[in-house]
């Protein structure tokens, strides 16, 4: 099975996202909707059964994009293109200490009372388990900014 999806002159492809979070993906970048998009959703992959692909034209990542995207999906590869040519190639990986993309989920954290930035150390990033610096509470769901 060939898969069609066309070509962009200048963005980011977004390849090999965990089968079903490509719009999970795009919901935390908040990419401007002006900007074109495309989605491909549980398309056969060599490396795994099945994969998503997310392409975004004329739109590069931040790093914090990159922390955010490799939270959701681990094993992505981020390809900058220009002039239709693959210029870069990222493949992210998990930091050791988060800062400023994630809410802690204890309600009685200092983050949700002072004007301080979420800090949060990665304990394991395989199972994924993420401490909050401040209440040292362990996330049980990742919540992002």
């Amino acid at each position: 099975m060939e898969l069609k999806v066309r070509k962009i002159k200048d963005g980011t492809v977004i390849d090999h996202i965990d089968a079903g979070k490509a719009l999970i993906v795009y919901k935390i970048l908040n990419i401007p909707n002006h900007i074109p998009i495309t989605l491909a959703i549980n398309v056969p992959s060599k490396k795994k059964e099945k994969k998503d692909i997310l392409k975004i034209e004329g739109f590069e990542l931040k790093e914090k994009d990159i922390n955010k995207i490799s939270l959701i999906s681990p094993d992505v590869t981020i390809n900058i293109i220009k002039d239709w040519q693959v210029v870069k190639k990222l493949k992210p990986k998990i930091p050791d200490l988060i800062e400023g993309i994630l809410k802690c989920t204890n309600p009685n954290c200092i983050t949700h009372f002072e004007p301080v930035e979420g800090k949060f150390i990665v304990e394991s990033k395989n199972p994924l388990k993420i401490r909050c610096y401040y209440c040292e509470r362990l996330l049980e769901k990742i919540i992002f900014k």
